[in-house]
């Protein structure tokens, strides 16, 4: 645990001297909340904000997940991460400090959405309304850092990454119920949102505002980021240095 520690302590520091990099981080997802929670003039809800909220915060969690696994790009481009193979500590650490480095960067950047949200006029949550909603944050967030820093074991370089990155996002955002309900979709719309991961914590989030608990979806959740996780274990025992 404490090498585990270690990593995620290290790529912390990195991130709070970057600060342009979290400022760019939140203005997108602050942007689409204003402009498109704010603005458009959506007619299958009284509150659109409330709507669009839970698929910010998906989304803001999906950037920040993504995102992460450009730390990895960072580390095989400076020389560490073949050092940090090296290392006695269990190589399963160094997944994981990624894994919980990459957590705490987006639940912070969902605190902060969260509260601008409520600022312009979204219901406010209960507190069990909001703790359901962190934890469904941390186990989609769960699944898809795993997916990352996976992913970015086998691309070379990080100018490769950042386009593979915008490639996965893009799509599942916007074949995702985000935007708008499944009653309002598209018929060739329906069957990619409903599998879509990111409708799976969209609509969970939306659950808990409603006060259902969104048990199902969570159990499905924890299965996808159980199983991610286990092929990333899997494939981190492999790496060579």
């Amino acid at each position: 645990m404490n090498s585990i520690l270690v990593y995620c302590r290290r790529d912390l520091i990195r991130w709070y001297r970057a600060k342009w990099g979290f400022i760019a981080a939140m203005t997108i997802p602050a942007a689409w909340l204003i402009f498109v929670g704010l603005a458009l003039p959506i007619r299958f809800t009284d509150n659109y904000l409330d709507f669009v909220t839970p698929g910010i915060l998906a989304m803001t969690t999906l950037n920040a997940s993504l995102g992460g696994g450009s730390l990895i790009i960072l580390d095989r481009t400076l020389g560490f991460f073949n050092k940090f193979l090296a290392l006695p500590s269990p190589r399963e650490s160094i997944l994981f400090g990624k894994i919980l480095v990459i957590m705490i960067r987006g639940l912070i950047q969902n605190t902060i959405i969260l509260t601008l949200a409520f600022i312009l006029g979204a219901k406010l949550f209960s507190p069990l309304q909001l703790a359901g909603t962190y934890l469904i944050l941390v186990i989609f967030g769960t699944l898809l850092s795993a997916f990352a820093t996976t992913l970015a074991l086998y691309v070379d370089e990080h100018d490769s990454y950042t386009a593979l990155y915008a490639m996965v996002s893009m799509p599942l955002f916007f074949t995702s119920s985000a935007m708008m309900p499944y009653s309002a979709m598209p018929t060739w719309l329906l069957v990619p949102a409903a599998l879509n991961p990111l409708s799976f914590a969209i609509d969970s989030i939306r659950l808990m505002q409603t006060g259902v608990f969104p048990g199902m979806q969570i159990l499905l959740l924890s299965g996808l980021a159980l199983l991610v996780g286990v092929i990333s274990v899997r494939v981190f025992r492999k790496v060579e240095v």
